[in-house]
This record gives structure tokens, C-alpha cells and sequence, in this order.
């Protein structure tokens, strides 16, 4: 029996042994290829008052970024931020506003009452959240951001999309990325309950397209000290394009879309008086939703009317206040092309920042990427700066206001 058992072990051995050097092999030149290749230092275009302003004040803009080594491509990092990010247990405190048409728009608020570094409430620090399309205050990503605010010491506000924030939707009408009016009702809302209070808004995805048109429109007058957006997306109609790729389509396009879908569906007696729900509800892709949907509630002719009224990346050098944009190269829904580098670095008050990997509000890092990532501490520098050094901060909208006057038009 013994020899029998020695016999069998010899044979096996070799064949077991084999595919280790193949195994070892890969993984150092997978390893090697990582080390070499991935981690680097972002692009941070922006004028020299401002870039100076990071630097000292926003470590992180100076770092390289390390994405988690098992998925650092774009739509790894896309997807699996969605699967393994954790989710804080917050609470919020709802507030229903109304707006002029007739509708409401609902606000989840982490007051942090219990706040040390400002106690008083009227002059609290506020942060302003804006989710990405077909997000609310319980996005993973929106938690964080909260979460971290009030480690902080401040105030923050998610501002949900009508029909996203489980509230009843009063009107046909939900959001566009083009239209700012819901988010001008609740800046001036903020301000007038904290008329001393610092603002600051942050805009995520669609959100920071919500937030760069606001800025734009608004140009002074936008009742914020600064902005920040992540993964904004540049130029609506390449964006598209994007998403129908074959596999981005399959991953990211029929997702979102069925979500979109979804909510329509859930308020469809207010939309069958504008729309023709059993229409919208057929849609296989965003394009095709925004066409049968957004386009019609909004008033626009055409959906490329609409997508082209959307896109921010003409309308930056109208923006006055302090600004930070976080995009990845590799962003499945933003590609790199559109990212407009050229314009930002001929704006004092804007700063770009742009990873070469990162993914879509992805920016994982670390070999178990569920906690804080890069994106989550460019945000926390970023407030911080902002908040702390209000002063030097004003200096940067003095130099954009100089620029923007002597600037022909």
C-alpha cells in the first residue's frame, strides 16, 4: 500500500508542478506591467494662481494615484465600484420644497448639529450634492460625500431629482441636464434659510453638467464660494455615441435605461397628459428615452437639440466662481477626447484634473477598494481648501474676473 501511495504521489508531483512557473510568470509581469506602467500623477491643467492654490492646500492633485491593481481599466473600475463600495448607515432629515410649476422637489439634509469645529448653525459650512442621473441620497458614492462633510464639521444637502428621491411626483416634468431652474429654487431656498453660511456645490455625472450650466447661466451670481463636479460629462452627443458601443451598450446603457424607465412607469398617471408613456417605456437605450421623453417635456425639437443645449464644454469661460473637475482618460461614458483641456488652461478660475485610469465616479484604489477612494479624497481636500481659505480663494475669482474683462469676446 505504501509503495502504491509513493507511486501515485511521483506521478502526480510533475503534473502539479508545472503550471506554477507559467502562474509565477504571469503574475510578475502583470505585476511589473502595474508598477510600471498604471500608477501615475494626474494632469492638472489650470492657471498658476489656482494650480498653486491646489498644490498647497490639495496635496492629492501632486500624488500619483494607485488604482486597485485586479481592476484598474475603465469599465472594470466602473462596474465594480457599484458591486464592493460600502454603504455608511446615515440618517437624513427630508424637506419638501415646492417649485413654480407646480411640482416639488425633495432635499435630504445631514444638519450635523453635533458639529464641534461650528457650533453655530447659522454659519455652519454647507455642502450642496448633486447625484448622477437616475441617483439620490442613497448612491454609495452620495453617502461618502456626506459622511465625510460632517467628519468635517459641516452641513451637507442632497439635492434629488424630481422623481428620485421617493417623493410623489406633483408633475410630468423630472429633470434635464440642461435645465437649471430646480436648482436655482434650492440654492435660493439654502440661502435664504443660511443667508451666512458658506456654500459650496458638488456635482456628480449629470449632476455636474446640472451644476456647470447653473454656473454658466449665472456667471457672479451663483450664491457659492466654489464647485467641484466628478466624472462630468463633456459633450452630450459623444457621450452617446459612447454608451452605444457594443459592450458598453450591454454593461452601463440598458442599465440606466431601464432605471429611467422605471420611474416613469412608477408615476405614469402624471405623465400620460404629456407623454405617451407605453412610447417611453419601449426605449432601449438613453438616446432613445431622451428622444421620446426629455426632449418632448422640455420643449426641445429634437433630442440633438437637447443633448447639444446640455453640453458644458462651451460654455466654461462664462463661469466665474473657483472650480475643480476630477475626469479618468479612461471614463466609459465621458471619453477623453471630449475632456477640454485646451479651454481650462486659459481659465484662471477652473482647474482640470484628469487621471489615466479611474473609470466612471469609479477612482478605486487599494487591493479592497470598499471604503474611501481617490475620488472621495480629492472631494475632502477639495472642501476643505475651500472652506478653510476663503480669502486666497476669492483671489482666484478676482484673477478669473480680470481675465474674463480683458478677454475679447
Amino acid at each position: 500500500m505504501l509503495g502504491y501511495s509513493q507511486i501515485l504521489h511521483d506521478a502526480l508531483l510533475p503534473n502539479w508542478g508545472r503550471p506554477f512557473p507559467l502562474i509565477l510568470g504571469v503574475s510578475t509581469a502583470y505585476l511589473c506591467y502595474y508598477w510600471t506602467c498604471v500608477p501615475k500623477r494626474p494632469q492638472l491643467v489650470t492657471g498658476p494662481a489656482f494650480k498653486s492654490f491646489l498644490q498647497k492646500y490639495c496635496p492629492i492633485v501632486t500624488e500619483k494615484f494607485y488604482p486597485t491593481p485586479w481592476c484598474f481599466g475603465g469599465r472594470l473600475q466602473t462596474v465594480f465600484r457599484v458591486l464592493l463600495k460600502s454603504k455608511p448607515q446615515l440618517s437624513y432629515r427630508n424637506e419638501l420644497i415646492a417649485t413654480a410649476d407646480g411640482g416639488q422637489i425633495s432635499l435630504d439634509w445631514s444638519d450635523n448639529e453635533e458639529s464641534l469645529r461650528y457650533p453655530d448653525s447659522a454659519s455652519r459650512p454647507t455642502v450642496l450634492l448633486l447625484p448622477g442621473l437616475t441617483g439620490n441620497s442613497e448612491q454609495t458614492y452620495m453617502l461618502h460625500m456626506v459622511r465625510q462633510a460632517s467628519q468635517e464639521g459641516y452641513r451637507a444637502i442632497v439635492f434629488n431629482n424630481r422623481g428620485f428621491g421617493g417623493e410623489e411626483l406633483l408633475t410630468y416634468r423630472t429633470f434635464c441636464a440642461s435645465n437649471t431652474e430646480d436648482l436655482e429654487t434650492v440654492i435660493s431656498h439654502v440661502r435664504n434659510l443660511y443667508p451666512k453660511a458658506p456654500l459650496l456645490a458638488v456635482g456628480v455625472s449629470l449632476g455636474g453638467m446640472t451644476l456647470l450650466n447653473y454656473l454658466a447661466r449665472k456667471g457672479k451670481d451663483t450664491g457659492l464660494v466654489a464647485a467641484v463636479t466628478f466624472s462630468v460629462v463633456w459633450n452630450t452627443l459623444e457621450s452617446s455615441s459612447s454608451l452605444e458601443e457594443p459592450l458598453n451598450f450591454f454593461l452601463f446603457n440598458q442599465r440606466l435605461t431601464y432605471s429611467l424607465c422605471k420611474a416613469i412607469n412608477r408615476h405614469r398617471k402624471v405623465m400620460e397628459s404629456k407623454v405617451d408613456v407605453d412610447h417611453v417605456l419601449k426605449a432601449r437605450s438613453i438616446r432613445e428615452f431622451d428622444e421620446r421623453y426629455t426632449s418632448v417635456v422640455f420643449g426641445y425639437k429634437t433630442c440633438e437639440e437637447y443633448y447639444q443645449e446640455a453640453s458644458p464644454d462651451y460654455k466654461l469661460s462664462e463661469i466665474s466662481v473657483p472650480l475643480l473637475c476630477l475626469n479618468a482618460s479612461d471614463d466609459p461614458f465621458s471619453p477623453c477626447h471630449t475632456i477640454p483641456l485646451d479651454v481650462a488652461q486659459n481659465i484662471p478660475n477652473m482647474a482640470l484634473l484628469v487621471t489615466m485610469h479611474g473609470g466612471h465616479i469609479g477612482f478605486l484604489e487599494g487591493l479592497l477598494p470598499r471604503h474611501e477612494n481617490y475620488m472621495d479624497r480629492v472631494y475632502r481636500q477639495f472642501i476643505s481648501a475651500a472652506f478653510e481659505h476663503p480669502e486666497e480663494l476669492s483671489e482666484i475669482c478676482n484673477t478669473g474676473d480680470h481675465w474674463k474683462s480683458t478677454t475679447p469676446r
